[in-house]
């Protein structure tokens, strides 16, 4: 029998990717499906890491060091311990406590302006290499090819606006196997151990710690070894990115009152701490020093990296499949994002990544994949482009019951029966019906009177009642539904007001000829908010008039009979399950361990796939806002049916 896992890939602007996890063919039918991780920075001043192989006999062209030089002509030298007092002093204002509320743009100035001075005396140390990055296409190409990888029936091309990408030389049919990437071309936490970087690994907790960490030093020390086994797919990397670390002050002040300047401002403050950390490690821990980073490891080199591993990184499975590893994947990391389903997996019997094609591709088209259920605020920060017609896109709320509120242990209680978090951030959603089956619930169980809530508590069958709390054909009474769609028609309301634009406005400017790709992203991405929150305002003034009207008829409350109890949803029949059920089979806006480990902004364990924000800061819990948490592995129907009974009986029946 063959033995291949399933784990779940994708990938993000020209090769980022989010975890995911359903292969279309039946060749990745049993393999491990990758998914393309987004990395962000987390607050436990972390890298990157990978490890280095047998020299490649095609190494392109040398690199070089630029050393800036003064307006006299004379060397700038900048005194050791003047660097040293910089970088103290950022990595003290990066690990203080949380800013205020109100005080996080201040801080982000603050830290800002400290790392532009880093940066400013750093002008010129750091390591580029020679040529476009086109030129460095074709030894790409070569060495994959020498070291066993697929590359027959594509190239890679620009395709304007998208980027580079692959391009089809053939026809190639949906889902016939096109790529594959043997492990030893990839660059993995397991390669960083066995690298220069694996003595600094096995002393430092960070890094042990963040595999993405770990991937992004592990990036830096292999550009700087002129004879890497991967300097071919090092220098055909972007010298720069479109991330938020990328964007001018005035791009970033766009974002403001958005939902997701926060996580704008997290990832900037969390680079600039784990670059502090490790700076003054490389230069004072005995290990670290031995690195080729002890003399040239500038702020634009951990951006550089960091932001490599955001874009690109991705799980797979160690080589005994008994667990998941981080990992750069060169060639795949090309291509580009559409609409789908996943098709890129992992083999363990021929030990290789493997991606069949997820449409028909003509001759001459752009091979693409798809990268995941992601919301375009998180492919703005961690892949570094807005998808227009993002049909996953959503904004987070942050809803919970006041603990001071009088009827707090029993809405609390009801809301744990039915597995929801009595303080959560949930997402309103772009598409129809704007809101979940657990958001439902929850403001349902949120609006209850106390009669209402002993309904649902008492009882011998109370627990079959909970079953119906997400299930929009059986509201708990007429006056729950009016009380629960205006509470969401103000909110969203009130949301929209934070914006210091309205929508016509962001329109407006969207069609100025001269606006900069970072500010047109940011814009775009606040619209989208701003059109997400519209459609929940116009949806709850829709429902609370309707219920008005039922009220006001005295029309019947519908009731739910015993062999109902399995619909949770009246949507489709996949959707009709209950809460817990639900939460269980699609993994939607389900909390996160606070230990859980992170990488690249998402969890994923074998077709699990759990997005983060990454970094966590030091007040933050793991972001589930942006990044509602996914389980996305796909099961054929007959499998999915058995799954959803075992649930039932284990819910029903606990151990």
């Amino acid at each position: 029998m063959r033995h291949k896992v399933r784990v779940g890939f994708s990938a993000g602007s020209e090769g980022t990717a989010a975890v995911t996890s359903e292969a279309r063919s039946s060749k990745l039918s049993r393999v491990c499906c990758i998914g393309r991780c987004r990395m962000a920075p987390s607050g436990h001043e972390g890298l990157w890491t990978v490890k280095p192989g047998c020299p490649s006999s095609i190494m392109g062209k040398k690199s070089r060091v630029k050393t800036q030089k003064s307006g006299s002509g004379a060397m700038a030298v900048v005194s050791p311990k003047e660097m040293m007092s910089l970088i103290a002093e950022l990595l003290q204002k990066c690990s203080s406590a949380a800013a205020s509320a109100g005080k996080e743009w201040e801080e982000y100035l603050q830290i800002r302006g400290l790392v532009e001075r880093i940066r400013k005396k750093q002008k010129g140390m750091s390591i580029v290499f020679e040529g476009s990055r086109e030129e460095h296409f074709p030894d790409l190409m070569s060495w994959a090819k020498e070291n066993g990888a697929s590359c027959e029936c594509f190239t890679v091309a620009n395709f304007g606006k998208e980027g580079y990408g692959l391009r089809a030389t053939r026809d190639i049919k949906a889902e016939e196997l096109f790529l594959w990437i043997p492990r030893k071309m990839l660059m993995t936490v397991e390669s960083a151990q066995n690298s220069i970087l694996g003595p600094l690994y096995s002393q430092d907790r960070i890094l042990q710690a963040m595999g993405n960490v770990t991937l992004a030093l592990h990036l830096l020390c292999e550009r700087a070894n002129p004879a890497s086994f991967w300097l071919p797919y090092i220098r055909s990397l972007p010298q720069e990115y479109d991330i938020p670390l990328y964007y001018q002050q005035e791009d970033v002040q766009l974002l403001l009152g958005t939902q997701a300047v926060q996580d704008v401002l997290s990832q900037y403050k969390n680079t600039a701490r784990q670059y502090a950390y490790f700076y003054k490690l490389v230069q004072t821990h005995p290990t670290a020093s031995k690195l080729p980073l002890k003399d040239c490891f500038t702020f634009d080199d951990y951006r550089w990296a960091v932001s490599s591993v955001m874009t690109r990184q991705n799980q797979i499975p160690t080589e005994d499949g008994s667990r998941v590893t981080l990992a750069l994947i060169p060639l795949w990391d090309m291509c580009n994002h559409t609409n789908g389903l996943i098709t890129t997996g992992y083999n363990l019997e021929d030990d290789r990544c493997e991606c069949v094609a997820l449409q028909d591709c003509k001759e001459n088209e752009q091979i693409y994949i798809f990268y995941g259920t992601r919301s375009n605020a998180e492919f703005v920060i961690h892949n570094g482009f807005f998808f227009q017609d993002n049909a996953h896109d959503r904004v987070k709320i942050k809803l919970g019951v006041s603990k001071s509120e009088r009827l707090y242990a029993m809405k609390a209680e009801v809301l744990a029966r039915a597995g929801i978090p009595a303080s959560y951030v949930f997402a309103l959603h772009c598409n129809e019906p704007p809101i979940s089956a657990q958001l439902l619930a929850f403001l349902r169980v949120f609006c209850m009177t106390e009669d209402e809530l002993k309904y649902y508590l008492l009882g011998e069958r109370a627990i079959n009642k909970i079953f119906t709390l997400g299930n929009s054909e059986f509201p708990v009474s007429w006056e729950n539904e009016i009380k629960l769609w205006t509470f969401l028609e103000t909110r969203a309301a009130l949301l929209l007001k934070t914006y210091k634009t309205t929508s016509e406005e962001d329109r407006s400017m969207l069609e100025k000829p001269d606006l900069s790709l970072h500010s047109r992203m940011a814009i775009q991405l606040r619209l989208a908010e701003k059109q997400i929150l519209e459609k929940a305002l116009a949806c709850g003034r829709a429902k609370r008039l309707y219920f008005q009207k039922n009220l006001e008829e005295g029309a019947s409350l519908p009731c739910y009979e015993e062999s109902d109890i399995a619909l949770l949803e009246n949507t489709e029949a996949d959707a009709k399950l209950p809460v817990i059920l639900r939460k269980v089979e699609e993994g939607q806006e389900i909390q996160v361990d606070e230990d859980s480990p992170l990488l690249n902004g998402m969890k994923v364990v074998y077709g699990t796939n759990a997005e983060a924000n990454g970094e966590r800061d030091q007040d933050d819990n793991v972001s589930t806002d942006v990044n509602s948490n996914y389980m996305m592995k796909a099961y054929s129907s007959s499998d999915s049916v058995r799954r959803r009974e075992r649930l039932w009986k284990l819910f029903l029946h606990p151990p």
